[in-house]
């Protein structure tokens, strides 16, 4: 437990990136955070305000200049988030001390072999891999000081499906997802442009999503994945069907979640919405039952950014250093 009564110091390494941007949102907002260490190779040497205007008006805490990743690395923060590509993430070497949360899929894979196959890349230190745990707050907590924090898409779909795994036939398991364009990242590509984005959906990676390894890994059989691109900035729904092999698939989901101020297990027949979970890192879940089929059909609403990305990686660092682990999370209440 690194827990103490002073403010620890966060360091964040890829601060220009949206998820980047986010972390520090929620550090800034974080009672026992302080932003000590901005990383941006390309802002190195400006103020956080070239990032986003509103950061010069911040009262509460006031944002350092960028510096290099490297030196943000370098800066013996409390905690390190790598808001970073996969394979720049993979190839850090972490502090000798402190928590590191790796936002991307740099160590989520517990098989090197597995990052070629579906990154792309051969994983820089496979040895290193087993080092990392693959934390899940609600449902798998992080177990050393190395954290590798979960996709936006695999968050949903394990929140829906790891507390029913034992109860639904692992064969008859498909998923079918859709997230705003924030989740392709902040870098300029074809398929965000507006002229593609607008006023289409586009389903992408079909078969072949890296998520789906990860999930498998988790769940410990496959499913069949097919993520969409939705004409929205943010916000990300998975709808699952299964075939249920018990009958108490309610009451497992809210025993999972009985204790959670994140996660909520939505009255029967009311389905989630990306409008009420925009912005936060919250997740809703609701689950139905295919009248003409029996199947179960559990949802999953989420902000990738949020819940997918920047707020579960301050839960994993509050459950490491020993804080409440809903510390400096955006949890709002009935915004329109």
């Amino acid at each position: 437990d690194l827990h103490n009564t002073q403010t620890m110091r966060a360091a964040i390494l890829g601060t220009a990136g949206y998820s980047g941007q986010e972390t520090l949102d929620r550090v800034l907002a974080h009672p026992g955070l302080e932003p000590a260490a901005l990383g941006s190779d390309s802002l190195a040497g400006q103020p956080a305000a070239v990032l986003d205007p509103r950061l010069a008006r911040n009262g509460a805490a006031v944002a350092p200049a960028f510096v290099t990743n490297d030196e943000a690395l370098a800066a013996g923060a409390d905690a390190v988030f790598l808001c970073l590509g996969h394979e720049e993430a993979a190839r850090i070497e972490p502090p000798a001390e402190g928590v590191v949360v790796d936002l991307s899929g740099g160590h989520r894979l517990a098989s090197a072999a597995a990052y070629e196959e579906w990154y792309g890349f051969a994983h820089p230190d496979p040895g290193g891999l087993a080092d990392w745990s693959y934390a899940l707050p609600e449902l798998l907590a992080p177990t050393g000081r190395l954290v590798a924090s979960p996709g936006c898409y695999a968050t949903a779909v394990l929140l829906a499906l790891l507390p029913l795994a034992e109860a639904i036939d692992p064969d008859s398991v498909v998923v079918d997802a859709k997230s705003g364009v924030s989740g392709a990242g902040r870098g300029l590509k074809p398929e965000s442009h507006a002229g593609h984005v607008l006023d289409n959906l586009t389903p992408y990676k079909v078969g072949r999503h890296q998520h789906a390894a990860e999930i498998e890994q988790a769940l410990g059989f496959p499913v069949c994945f097919v993520p969409h691109l939705l004409p929205v900035k943010r916000g990300l729904v998975a709808s699952c069907y299964a075939r249920p092999l018990a009958r108490d698939l309610r009451e497992r989901l809210e025993a999972a979640y009985a204790g959670s101020h994140v996660v909520v297990v939505l009255p029967e027949g009311v389905a989630p919405q990306l409008a009420r979970v925009q912005g936060t890192d919250a997740a809703e879940i609701a689950l139905f039952e295919d009248r003409s089929t029996g199947h179960a059909i559990v949802i999953c609403a989420l902000d990738n950014l949020g819940k997918g990305a920047a707020g579960q990686a301050i839960q994993n660092a509050n459950l490491v250093l020993g804080l409440p682990v809903d510390d400096g999370l955006r949890l709002p209440g009935v915004l329109v």
